[in-house]
């Protein structure tokens, strides 16, 4: 950014200058069943002001959108092309410390995926419950 550029900005007519928002990526759930629905839904979202990069992955029913835009508005975008939409629920199965926790695991998930919930940790009693058996002697028990 040069001096021309910086002074530029103190002569600006408006009276008012906009932030710009701040660059993010969006992860979209939708169906893309075929080359027609990917191409409506890529259309309508790459001609977004702000928009750098569209990513679709027909496979896993994901479009990742990465740019300069509001999330809420690419998701209501999304779903002016008559789509079924939502934000991504799911995380990858090794970032999560317990994803057989009550409703992570997702049979409509892809492969690899756990639905992105409140991580329910072991507690302190089943951990105390499995130090009580020995793997050594397992006809053995703390407790007799």
């Amino acid at each position: 950014m040069g001096a021309l550029d910086y002074l530029s900005n103190f002569c600006i007519l408006t009276p008012t200058r906009t932030k710009h928002k701040p660059m993010q990526t969006v992860e979209i759930k939708v169906k893309l069943d075929c080359d027609g629905c990917e191409r409506r839904v890529r259309n309508a979202v790459s001609s977004m002001k702000g928009v750098k990069t569209v990513e679709m992955m027909r496979k896993q029913h994901r479009v990742r959108v990465s740019g300069y835009v509001d999330a809420q508005k690419v998701l209501k975008r999304v779903k002016s092309t008559g789509k079924r939409a939502e934000f991504w629920p799911y995380i990858p199965q090794h970032l999560v410390h317990y994803p057989y926790a009550l409703g992570a695991y997702d049979k409509k998930a892809p492969a690899g995926f756990v639905r992105n919930v409140v991580q329910a940790f072991p507690s302190a009693h089943e951990q105390n419950y499995a130090s009580i058996f020995s793997d050594d002697n397992v006809h053995a028990c703390s407790i007799m």
